[in-house]
Order: C-alpha cells, then structure tokens, then sequence
C-alpha cells in the first residue's frame, strides 16, 4: 500500500482509498495523523530555528518547556528529563544511568520482554531466538518471570536495575496482578536497586492516565517513554531525580550524548501533544472507548481481550486466524497489527482521538471478517 496522505484516524493510498487505522503507528500517533494542534507547532518552530546544538550550549524554548510540563504531571522525585531520538535509544540511556548510579553491572529484565532493538536493550529482550543472531551481547542481564513474587528474590545486592514493561507490549498486553510492581520497587529499595519502567507503549493516556504506571501505586525511579509522545515524529526521554540525572554531567563529562535528542521541532511537536492529551478529556475517553470496543467485539473467535484501555489485543485460537483476520481486514480498509511475541494476538492501538463512529464502523468490518472466517 502506497501512501498518499492521512489525517486524523484515516490513511489514504495512492488510489484515494481512505483506511481507517486501528494501529497509529503502533501506539505512536496519539493525536491521529497530522493533528492540526501538532501540524502548527511544528510550522512555526521550523519557521523559527531546527537544529542548533543540544549539549547544553543554548537554552531552546520548546524543549524546556516539554521537560517542565512533564515534571508538572510526574509525581515526585520524577522532575529531570533527558531527551533523546527514540524509546530504545532512551533505554539504553536509563541502563547507563542505572549502572552508573549503583555502581554494580546486573541487570534483570522479564520473559517476554521488548524494549527495543539496540544492543543494550537487545540485551535485556526476553525472547532468545531474537536474540541469538546477535550474540555476545551485554554481560550479566538475566531473566526472571513477569508477575511472578518468588522470582523477587533473584533481586540482590548485585543487582543495579530491574527493567520492566509496566504492561508487557509484545508478550500480549499482560497486566501486572497483585500490586507486582509495587512488590518490585519494594525489593529493589531493600537491595539498593533502581526500577526502571518502560512507558513507550502505555505513555501518553492510552491507558487512561498519562503513565501506566499511575495505576498501579508505585514510582520508578527511571521512567521510560517514546512512541506516543511525539505526536508522530521521532522521540524518546528517560526522566529520574535531579540528584540521580545530575550523575551523568561528571565522571565522565556529558556521560551521555546524542546530536538530536531535544531537537527544537521535534520537542515542539511532543510539547503540543502532551497539552492537548492533559488540557483535553483525551484520556477519560480511553477508559470509555475500551468499554465501547469490549461491548462490540463480542465473538466466538475472540478468546481473550487482553490490555487496557486504548492499549487492546484480541487473543485469537492459533496463530493462522490471528494472520487471515488481520489480512483480511486490511482487504477490507481497516488497519490491524501482530505483536511480537504472541503469535495469537491482534494488535488494536488506535489514535486517542478516534471518534466512537470510527470504533463502530471498524468493529463492523472486524466482525463481518470473522463472521466470514
């Protein structure tokens, strides 16, 4: 499919077929496609200046302003955010900053685990046969079982972090149960380990709150975000305490770098979208529009609806079907996605902005191809 355009919940090929996207981007276009609020953020500030120089040598208004507005929403001590270009590349800044601050090398992360594809965050992805081609990749990152209270204990006095999906993206959007995460922060604070959680997909209100983890009553002491914060541009940010950021200014100087991470059009364009998703009811919608999709997705084909929110996977019987309904569905004009790691499952992340009219037309569509199948 060659694209010619898209806008708000639609994209639209080359033969002016309008496709309505239950994916946005896999969870990076929050607003939709070219959300006029975005659109204009973006004009004015290239019309302003692009890229200067953002090792601290130049104050630039819009990422100053999109770190401040974060610390605004965050609850304490999250109030310093480094921006980098993507969610990976944020994790591997989180990794550093963790190793750094604890002085110790091991990193524990969970089956299943995706957070990213760069070496690091390779190294602390939970599905081996991703990772073998690869190989030898970080030392001492070591796999423990999601939701899982007895595996705390692995936690110890040489553990630098614990990395976790607040909800487990390409595992098949599963929840933590019985306050695991708060478990886990409690663990990591009696060993002296940091918590770093991983907010690329549920970031930004797709879970009803800005962070999923705002649901779950703890506090990381490393936060993670991408995807969804940039209104559909590039960009990713790890956001700590000032004293435990303040690390990465000495020993060594500018202990990590990037030449367009902060990038003035880009944290313009993520700016905007964080007022619209706070000053707006964007984010009560999400709550309210998964109980509209729960309602009519209701088929002897559909197992399981995993996830939360605006962050759904329908759990099919075998993998095939889950393939013949997302083909099928996009012969039909409606965008559906894979996970990862769950071969059964079909992705439904569509943009915080999709109207209940778009829900139903694109639940009308998914129901007539598995009435079909």
């Amino acid at each position: 499919m060659e694209i010619s355009h898209a806008n708000g919940s639609y994209i639209y090929d080359t033969n002016g077929v309008a496709h309505l996207d239950f994916v946005a981007g896999v969870s990076a276009c929050s607003l939709g496609h070219s959300h006029p609020r975005v659109v204009k953020a973006i004009t004015a500030q290239a019309q302003k200046y692009m890229h200067v120089m953002v090792y601290g040598e130049y104050i630039q208004r819009p990422a100053v302003s999109l770190t401040k507005l974060l610390a605004k929403h965050l609850p304490r001590p999250l109030e310093t955010t480094y921006l980098v270009n993507s969610g990976t590349e944020a994790i591997e800044g989180a990794l550093k900053l963790a190793r750094r601050a604890t002085g110790r090398a091991e990193i524990l992360y969970a089956n299943l685990a995706y957070h990213g594809n760069t070496m690091g965050a390779l190294s602390v992805m939970g599905y081996e046969q991703r990772k073998e081609a690869f190989k030898p990749l970080l030392p001492q990152c070591r796999a423990i079982l999601f939701n899982c209270e007895t595996c705390l204990e692995q936690i110890t006095n040489n553990t630098a972090a614990v990395i976790l999906e607040t909800i487990q993206g390409g595992a098949g959007f599963i929840k933590p149960t019985n306050d695991y995460l708060a478990k886990v922060k409690a663990r990591c604070q009696q060993v002296g380990a940091l918590l770093i959680l991983d907010e690329i997909q549920p970031g930004y209100g797709r879970t009803g709150k800005l962070f999923g983890f705002m649901n779950y009553r703890v506090v990381p002491d490393i936060l993670v975000m991408g995807k969804g914060m940039g209104g559909g541009l590039p960009i990713g940010a790890f956001t700590a305490s000032k004293p435990l950021m303040d690390l990465l200014q000495e020993k060594p100087k500018l202990g990590h770098i990037t030449t367009f991470g902060g990038n003035a059009v880009i944290a313009a364009a993520a700016l905007a979208t964080l007022e619209e998703i706070t000053q707006s009811t964007l984010m009560q919608q999400a709550l309210e529009k998964e109980l509209l999709l729960r309602s009519l997705l209701v088929h002897d084909a559909i197992k399981e609806i995993r996830g939360t929110g605006l962050m759904l996977a329908l759990i099919m019987e075998t993998p095939a079907i889950a393939n013949q309904v997302v083909l099928k569905c996009k012969d039909k004009n409606l965008i559906l996605f894979w996970l990862l790691f769950e071969p059964r499952a079909i992705r439904i992340t569509p943009p915080l902005t999709i109207s209940n009219a778009e829900i139903m037309e694109g639940c009308t569509i998914l129901s007539q191809v598995l009435n079909e199948l």
